[in-house]
């Protein structure tokens, strides 16, 4: 089962203020943080919005307990909060856990993790049309290099888009275990024996690339401050520095009474802050929780209160 991550904190910042509260779960997963809140908020209502139809199955019989307390719709967090149901209660708090879980990365067969051999293929939801293996096999070096790169930061995506490339005229790649040593031979030795397996982040950047992470967020992050009610928190857990820049921007931008450029001598913009930001530097798990839960050490909790609507 997965582990929610930096829960003592989520429910510290999230929990309820008033009561029969409203709380959206724009990334369900298995449903951690959703058990948790429901167990100790009796009268909490929860909606719950997981693109993964079967990860969606697995959170009701987990939350089967609480009845129709909790909602439950299958699709990705923007497009349901670009077409927010009509007959459903703005939320009061707003959480948003951006990282894959247990069950992704060792269950589910799509190829998220090397140290299984699975099929290259990534999709969080398998309707979408196009996978990692896709990406490898049919994207040309540079646009390989540049999802490695800008995805990740990997600074030999240069050297292992190329090796990529060469390989598949010989056979296509399709392997988990395959691309994995792939990478590990391209890369100099003194990367290939540090403490992260060196294809850690080209795995990353495929899993990014192919379900739209980064350019899902900020449309994900404006459509949940939209539908928020005014008084209510957003919290947003990112796992890695590309994520966590765009929610610290988004949030910092929503803080500020003006969005005028620095040099322009008159404010024009007649703007007026939307949120306080409640985690000035983000929160990060103690030591104990990384030692109980090692792939929460790159966690970071944010949190912000939305004080008036969008004019």
């Amino acid at each position: 089962m997965h582990t929610p991550v930096l829960l003592e904190e989520t429910i510290r910042f999230l929990a309820p203020r008033g009561r029969n509260e409203v709380m959206l779960d724009l990334t369900l997963g298995g449903a951690g943080h959703a058990f948790s809140f429901m167990s100790q908020y009796p009268d909490l209502s929860y909606i719950g919005v997981e693109v993964d139809p079967f990860m969606q199955k697995i959170s009701q019989k987990r939350l089967v307990q609480f009845g129709n307390r909790v909602l439950f719709f299958t699709k990705w967090a923007q497009d349901f909060l670009a077409a927010y149901p009509e007959n459903l209660e703005r939320p009061d708090t707003i959480l948003g856990d951006l990282g894959i879980s247990y069950y992704h990365y060792f269950k589910s067969g799509m190829g998220f993790s090397f140290s299984i051999d699975e099929k290259i293929d990534m999709r969080l939801d398998p309707s979408d049309k196009t996978s990692a293996a896709d990406i490898l096999a049919y994207n040309s070096e540079q646009e390989i290099a540049d999802t490695i790169y800008k995805n990740s930061g990997e600074r030999f995506a240069r050297r292992i888009a190329k090796a990529i490339v060469q390989e598949r005229k010989n056979s296509p790649i399709t392997s988990t275990v395959a691309l994995a040593e792939l990478v590990k031979r391209t890369v100099p030795a003194k990367y290939r024996h540090g403490p992260v397996h060196p294809a850690t982040k080209t795995f990353m950047a495929l899993r990014i690339a192919v379900n739209r992470e980064l350019a899902r967020l900020p449309d994900l992050l404006e459509s949940a401050l939209k539908i928020l009610k005014p008084g209510g928190r957003l919290g947003i857990i990112s796992f890695h520095s590309l994520e966590d820049r765009i929610v610290k921007n988004f949030l910092k931008m929503k803080s500020k009474d003006c969005t005028c450029p620095v040099q322009a001598p008159v404010c024009v913009c007649s703007g007026q802050r939307m949120i306080n930001i409640l985690t000035k530097k983000g929160i990060s798990p103690c030591e104990e929780e990384i030692r109980r839960n090692p792939p929460s050490r790159s966690a970071r909790l944010r949190v912000a209160e939305k004080i008036m609507e969008a004019a």
